[in-house]
């Protein structure tokens, strides 16, 4: 099959602002021959919708992969270098290689390849909604498995983001080293019932986030 020369690939993620778990980060290059409609920013979109198009992108993109970086490597790197990488081993893992690629946000990973970050990128470039899609309902779907082990903590409503719900069952159960990053992401705009200074800067360990908060760090046998 002959390819079109300026295949673009888009590239977005899914997890940076979570409590626990990867970030997870996907590629996308859509077939012009194949088009997809309704493509959007995953976050405009209803879960039901999220689903049925991301089964829609695998069928029909050129080439598509989803990657992630642990929460041992958000930890050592920090969040948004973890990022970067997930969204490199995602480019790198495409079946088909790009002639150009576009990154949700202001930053881009460092590629072999030409790439632009394109700020609103997820509702401007169809590749890079398809690759938001394709990261958010991956990351979901290993929330909603987890919370199937967990079904404590709640997981498969607030996806380990720091809602009042969940910051409240990790006071009740407990929560370990394992469960959740040492970086405390997007913390600084969390208000549960306290000051904001409470973990203002995510760069403190979550251990003296969580003890700030009540919430204790005995393993309770929960791990992501």
């Amino acid at each position: 099959m002959s390819l079109p020369n300026d295949l673009l690939c888009g590239v977005d993620e899914a997890g940076r602002g979570p409590l626990c778990g990867p970030v997870v980060a996907a590629a996308v290059i859509l077939d012009p021959a194949r088009p997809i409609a309704g493509l959007a920013d995953s976050k405009k979109l209803s879960e039901k919708r999220r689903s049925a198009l991301a089964i829609e992108i695998r069928e029909k993109a050129l080439a598509w992969c989803i990657a992630e970086a642990s929460v041992a490597e958000i930890d050592r790197l920090n969040i948004l270098h973890a990022t970067m990488l997930a969204m490199q081993r995602a480019v790198a893992g495409l079946a088909v290689v790009p002639a150009r690629v576009q990154v949700d946000g202001n930053r881009c990973p460092r590629l072999d390849l030409p790439c632009e970050a394109v700020v609103k990128g997820d509702s401007l470039v169809a590749e890079i909604s398809a690759a938001s899609i394709l990261a958010k309902t991956a990351r979901d779907a290993l929330l909603v498995e987890l919370d199937r082990r967990y079904p404590q903590y709640g997981l498969a409503g607030h996806k380990g983001y720091p809602t009042a719900a969940h910051l409240a069952a990790l006071k009740a159960h407990g929560a370990c080293v394992d469960w959740l990053r040492k970086w405390f992401p997007g913390a600084d705009v969390v208000d549960i019932h306290r000051s904001k200074s409470v973990c203002r800067d995510f760069q403190r360990g979550s251990e003296e986030c969580l003890r700030k908060l009540g919430v204790t760090t005995t393993c309770n046998e929960v791990k992501l």
